[in-house]
Formats: C-alpha cells, sequence, structure tokens
C-alpha cells in the first residue's frame, strides 16, 4: 500500500525517482538517511519525519510547515546549533517511531514566508538544509542514497491511510482497539451508528447481525442518505450497510439474520460486542451467552414520550455494561420481558437520529474506555442520559 500510494502521487513519487529513501510509515511520510553535522563536527544521519495529508489516495498541500526528527542537534560545518528547532522534546509517534526534535522553516518568495506547495518541495528543503553541511565536510555524503525499495507495510484494515490519527500524533492510543471481531446486533437508528464510528477504528472484522430489511423510516435516523433507487431495493440492513462501509473498512462481515439459540455460539469469537434491539427473551439469551463466554459488552435503549401540553419530546437514552468486573447490575437495568420499562417505549419507535447517535456515542466511548483508548478512572458500568436537564447520571462502579 505504501508503494502503490507513492507511485499515485507526484510529489512523493519524483522523491523517491530522485533517490530519496521515502516510505510512509504509520500514516506518516518517512525519509531515512539524511546526512547532517552533530556536536563535535561528526557527519552522522537521520530521519525526517512529516505529517501526511491525503484525499483518499492522493496527496494535498502539507498541513503545516514543521517537520520531526529522528537524531542528535544538528549542526552548520563549525559545529555551532542551527537555529531551525523548535522543539526539543522526545515524542513516540507510533511504535518504533520516536522522535527527538521539531523543526520549523519556512521557504521564502520575494522576500516573503509562504507554505510550502507539496511534498517534494517540502522534504528537500529539509534535507538540503541538513545534508548541505555535511557535505562540506565529507563532499560524497547525500540523501539520495538509491537504496532498493523495501515492500511496504501490511495491509491496512483500511482502503486508505488513517491520516487523522497520525495527524493527532495518537497511533499508539489508536492501537489498543486493533481488536480482531467486533459485533454489532441489531442495525437500527442506534446500532447504524454504532457502525459509523466503529468503522473508523482498526478493529479487524465488524460483525453485522439483523434479519430486517431496509426502508424509509429507517434512513431517517441512521447515518448517510440512501437514494430512493436504494430504497426501492429493499436491501437487507446489513447488506446496505456493508456496501456504504466497506468503501472505507476492509473485513465487515454482513449476516442477515437474528442471534437465537441456534446461533448464540457464534458470539463466542467476538473480542466485543454491542447489543441494539428490543427487550425480550433473545436479548436475554444473548447475555446470559456472553456472560458464560465471558464476554465484555454493551447494551442501548431509549426511552422516548410525548408531552402534549408542550408538543415536545421528553425520556432517556440507556447505556448498560457488562465486564468480568462488573456483571449483576445489567440484569436489573434491562427488562427481558416483551413488554419493558424503558425498551417498551423503544419500541414504539418514537426516534430520533440525534438521539440514536448520541445513544451510540456514549456505548461507544464507553467501548474505547475499556480497552484504554480513554481514561478511565471511574470504570462506570451505568449511564443514563435525560433529555431534560441535559443530565449523564453514573452508575454500578466495580
Amino acid at each position: 500500500m505504501s508503494q502503490q500510494l507513492i507511485s499515485r502521487n507526484h510529489d512523493l513519487k519524483k522523491l523517491r525517482d530522485e533517490g530519496y529513501e521515502i516510505a510512509i510509515s504509520s500514516n506518516y511520510l518517512v525519509m531515512r538517511n539524511v546526512p547532517y553535522v552533530a556536536s563535535g563536527q561528526k557527519v552522522l544521519f537521520g530521519t525526517l519525519v512529516s505529517e501526511l495529508t491525503l484525499s483518499g489516495d492522493v496527496t494535498g498541500k502539507p498541513s503545516d510547515h514543521t517537520v520531526s526528527f529522528v537524531g542528535e542537534h544538528p549542526c552548520d560545518k563549525n559545529g555551532t546549533q542551527l537555529q531551525i528547532v523548535n522543539d526539543t522534546k522526545e515524542k513516540v509517534l507510533a511504535g518504533n517511531l520516536v522522535v527527538q526534535f521539531s523543526f520549523s522553516m519556512k521557504p521564502l518568495e520575494n522576500g516573503q514566508k509562504r507554505n510550502y506547495t507539496d511534498y517534494y518541495e517540502k522534504m528537500t528543503t529539509y534535507a538540503d538544509l541538513l545534508a548541505g553541511p555535511a557535505k562540506a565536510l565529507q563532499p560524497n555524503v547525500s540523501a539520495r542514497t538509491y537504496a532498493p525499495v523495501e515492500p511496504g507495510e501490511e495491509d491496512s484494515v483500511f482502503n486508505y491511510y488513517d491520516t487523522a490519527s497520525s495527524r493527532s500524533e495518537i497511533i499508539e492510543v489508536t492501537k489498543k482497539l486493533e481488536l480482531h471481531k467486533v459485533a454489532i446486533i441489531g442495525l437500527g437508528g442506534t446500532g447504524s451508528y454504532i457502525l459509523d464510528f466503529v468503522a473508523k477504528t482498526p478493529v479487524r472484522e465488524i460483525h453485522l447481525f439483523d434479519s430486517d430489511d431496509y426502508y424509509s423510516h429507517n434512513a431517517f435516523r441512521s447515518p448517510g442518505a440512501a437514494s430512493l433507487e436504494e430504497l426501492r431495493s429493499q436491501p437487507k440492513k446489513v447488506n446496505y450497510f456493508k456496501s456504504k462501509y466497506e468503501k472505507m473498512h476492509r473485513g465487515i462481515i454482513a449476516h442477515d439474520y437474528d442471534i437465537d439459540s441456534e446461533n448464540v455460539d457464534k458470539l463466542t469469537e467476538m473480542d466485543f460486542v454491542f447489543i441494539s434491539i428490543h427487550g425480550g427473551k433473545e436479548k436475554e439469551l444473548i447475555f446470559q451467552k456472553l456472560e458464560e463466554f465471558g464476554s465484555p459488552f454493551v447494551d442501548v435503549g431509549m426511552g422516548l414520550y410525548l408531552v402534549e401540553d408542550s408538543i415536545s419530546l421528553g425520556g432517556s437514552l440507556r447505556i448498560t455494561t457488562s465486564t468480568i468486573y462488573q456483571r449483576e447490575h445489567a440484569k436489573g437495568k434491562v427488562s427481558f420481558s416483551e413488554e419493558s420499562n424503558i425498551d417498551d417505549e423503544y419500541s414504539t419507535n418514537i426516534q430520533v437520529a440525534d438521539l440514536n447517535a448520541l445513544n451510540a456515542l456514549l456505548a461507544v466511548i464507553k467501548w474505547k474506555k475499556i480497552f484504554g483508548f480513554y481514561l478511565d478512572l471511574e470504570k462506570e458500568h451505568s449511564s443514563v442520559y435525560t433529555i431534560d436537564g441535559n443530565v449523564i447520571n453514573n452508575d454500578d462502579k466495580p
């Protein structure tokens, strides 16, 4: 994928064709073996690292003028430190990509500073600045090594690079979500938004379970916009959403049936399960089996009602978490009868897209807390959001 991306973009291809050792590493643009002068007039070789702005697989203009550097403090040919350093704090960008410095320098045009036009200009400007003093001491050194091109990185779960994580410098945090399999049971309003959020994480496989067809009312409480032609074809929900999100995320697997006693064992393979279906014996079975499997899961529910005096909606959203650290509370929060309380309100189909999205968002945030993406000191296992007052009450802490 790395070499394909380089070949497809003129600025990156030009760097490679001119012999610079570039690669895409953890969604950063990396240039290795750049000669520079260190303290004591030693000629060493360092690595330049830049953010990478992409539109799919096409490079945009660099989002900023800075680069990071792996190496010692660079100097001029006399051993005097260069004044381009703006940060000397060591930082882990991703895995083994640890940088020691950050450089800041804009090119000049007619005496005025401007931004870099592309990555060729940006990377060669910094490479020349470092290599110039080194060549003065050792004329044969060059950043243009024409080294053999190595194979790219292992294929990503995405069809294009996650430059959002590299841009924010949270690659190492994001890796905590590299789970093998996550299931979403129920692709209604809330479940479809859960998929929208999970599809933007590095989960290897996302399994969708739902037997229902996708109708017009679903389109008004799920992410995106279905076309009239798509609605007329009455696709299965799982197939419709798979077709939407596989454009971004590989490994989305559609199961066009509901979980029951005949197939519940499929959930044993899952690292985490989101449950977004109304109450009933099926949900009770899923709870029971996931507890037996030792699997963590989150169940969501929505209770909305019409306030006739004000002609407005009131109600609340529920997020119930079950992990090996806290199980028993879940049975008290969720009714498994066909006429449950909060889930009975959910079954009346009073749903609004923004509340579906919020319910999903709270569930996904809790999932990310469980796996260490977000700080979670309280470790609450139950949350209820009340519309009136905009209040979230947390409960059931281990």
